[in-house]
């Protein structure tokens, strides 16, 4: 450390600031930014100008002053004596060291939260702006927000409040309150996340979207909408269909726009239309500074800039807070139509799948559900579903969709064909409507019928792999068959039309022995799935739950560039702490 004195003053002193040896795994020597230093001879562009300009110096340099220097006037010395007072006066006031690191030395500095006091001094500095009804404590609304049923990836702490903004504005205020006194903001949607995305392992402010559930523009004509985090798919979809357009992702129907941005969800429609990412066209966002952003604009191509959509769809919150988003809409299909049929073994499922994607086949979606899944239909499923006695046998159900009903009899014709030789169960397809809606029911209700049925005092372990389709029989095969081992209920479930599937077990989280066992099972999964080159999350995200998986998955380096991206945004570490990576590994 070097002091120097300033305008005579001893105590007034300028850091000189060192990277830490610690460093060195964040930002090496070689990547760090310089300012860059360019000729002195002025630049004048050959391609906007045929001849040198007069208005660009043609020589570089200063010429020396014809005139002596001027005394400084008596004046001039009181207004500098003046300004040394004050400055020292006000430096006394200044966190110089917060001042005089920039943003690389910033993201060197472990994090440092503010206490539950000061946590508190920012929601009622919030509660001044939104108003007292727009900001809540009460412990059952903290724990609510905090704890996910759906999710073992919990942590013990809680929000120090709850807030509830209804506009750009209100949460760019949050984030200027909450950067200003180190208080962690973590953004809330649906709930219905299960790798512990929105848990608050700092405390913090949690921002709840409810509020922000409003259509600001609808272009049926640009097939486009734009809405705020808080709406829910379907609602939209409902709101919109008599145009003949839909947001065709289909995640939980609980889901809201925000949080299937910030997880890049997808759901059972990714086999035709692909993943959140494919949908969003620009998104609004604040800063963890407050500061706004648009990431681009509403046509459907651009290749201007870099692409900032595509950083922030996915983040996890932890970049920034999505405050408007801009959503590309398809054509509702005309014609469409479900079908569903058993097979022996969840190996023959999943070899049949493989061959249907191979096939050419333009299917909306295919599902598998295994025979675990099957028989909680016959004894818990709706009334609409338990209309029909369902074969307890691994089972996939396929969605069609085309623009006439003879091109869907060609396409079920056609996956008939394909599955004879792996399977002699019937092949049941949608007579009616009312017949479409209750097949399809059987494999929305899913994850819901488990959550309510799981006997009391356990919990479910749901967790989600991605592999080649090639591989995609090979892994089924095998978690099924591990899973099972254990004695305890183990399902699979699976998005396997674009070799996605999930792992769902149930057990007793005060033995010790059966969550090791359980852990080890889900960690196996996953090794295996890499060792397939494929990922440890298909469309859960990574939350607290995965963040070991994710560097296993990506290596050191990958995820060190993405500390560096994070640290550039968010020096200080105050949006969504604790998820995807942690702070220096």
């Amino acid at each position: 450390m070097a002091t120097r004195q300033v305008l005579g003053i001893p105590r007034a002193r300028l850091t000189v600031l060192t990277l830490a040896s610690h460093s060195r795994n964040l930002i090496s020597p070689g990547q760090r930014q310089y300012q860059p230093t360019f000729a002195s001879r002025p630049y004048q562009s050959t391609r906007w100008a045929s001849k040198p300009s007069k208005d660009i110096p043609q020589r570089a340099g200063r010429e020396k002053s014809r005139h002596p220097p001027r005394p400084i006037s008596r004046q001039e010395w009181i207004i500098i004596v003046c300004s040394a007072l004050l400055f020292v006066d006000v430096s006394s006031r200044i966190d110089w060291k917060d001042l005089l690191l920039s943003k690389e030395e910033h993201s060197l500095v472990k994090p440092s939260y503010a206490g539950h006091t000061e946590m508190l001094e920012a929601a009622k500095e919030i509660a001044q702006i939104l108003g007292q009804d727009a900001v809540t404590c009460d412990a059952d609304v903290l724990e609510h927000h905090g704890h996910s049923d759906w999710s073992t990836s919990n942590s013990p702490v809680r929000a120090a409040a709850i807030v509830y903004p209804r506009r750009t504005d209100h949460v760019s205020a949050i984030a200027r309150i909450c950067s200003a006194r180190n208080v962690p903001m973590v953004p809330f949607g649906a709930g219905s996340s299960v790798e512990g995305n929105f848990s608050q392992p700092y405390s913090g402010i949690c921002i709840d979207f409810t509020y922000m559930d409003k259509v600001i523009a609808f272009h049926p004509d640009d097939m486009d909408v734009v809405v705020q985090p808080g709406v829910n798919w379907v609602d939209l979809n409902n709101q919109i269909a008599h145009t003949g357009l839909f947001v065709p992702l289909d995640p939980s129907p609980t889901a809201t726009v925000g949080g299937m941005v910030s997880t890049n969800c997808s759901g059972t429609n990714a086999m035709r239309y692909g993943t959140m990412k494919d949908w969003v066209l620009n998104l609004t966002v604040v800063l963890p500074d407050g500061r706004v952003i648009k990431t681009r604009r509403r046509p459907r191509k651009t290749s201007a800039g870099y692409n900032l959509t595509s950083l922030f769809v996915g983040a996890e919150g932890t970049l920034g807070i999505v405050t408007e988003v801009t959503l590309k809409l398809a054509p509702i299909p005309k014609e469409t139509s479900v079908a569903v049929v058993a097979f022996p073994t969840i190996h023959s499922a999943a070899a049949a799948a493989s061959k249907l994607i191979r096939s050419g086949i333009q299917l909306a979606a295919l599902e598998l559900m295994d025979d675990e899944q099957m028989k909680l239909l016959n004894t818990h499923g709706s009334d609409a579903v338990r209309k029909r006695v369902w074969d307890e046998k691994p089972t996939l159900f396929l969605k069609f969709s085309g623009t006439t009903k003879d091109a869907i009899k060609s396409d079920v014709s056609s996956v008939g064909e394909i599955i004879k030789p792996l399977t002699d169960k019937k092949f049941h397809f949608a007579k009616t409507k009312q017949d479409e809606l209750d097949l399809w029911s059987a494999r929305k209700e899913a994850l819901f019928t488990m959550v309510n049925t799981r006997p009391k005092g356990t919990e479910i372990w749901s967790t989600d792999v991605a592999v080649p389709i090639s591989r995609l029989a090979e892994i089924i095969e095998i978690s099924k068959r591990e899973c099972g081992s254990l004695g305890l209920f183990a399902s699979v479930i699976g998005h396997v039309g674009d070799g996605n599937f999930h792992v769902s077990m149930m057990y007793d989280p005060t033995n010790p022995q059966q969550k090791y066992a359980v852990a080890k099972c889900v960690k196996n999964m996953m090794t295996r799935a890499l060792e397939m080159e494929g990922t440890v999350s298909g469309e859960h995200a990574i939350g607290i739950g995965k963040k070991e998986c994710l560097v296993d998955e990506l290596g050191e380096e990958t995820i060190g560039l993405m500390r560096q991206l994070k640290a550039s945004v968010d020096p200080k570490w105050v949006m969504n702490p604790g998820k995807v990576f942690d702070w220096m590994g």
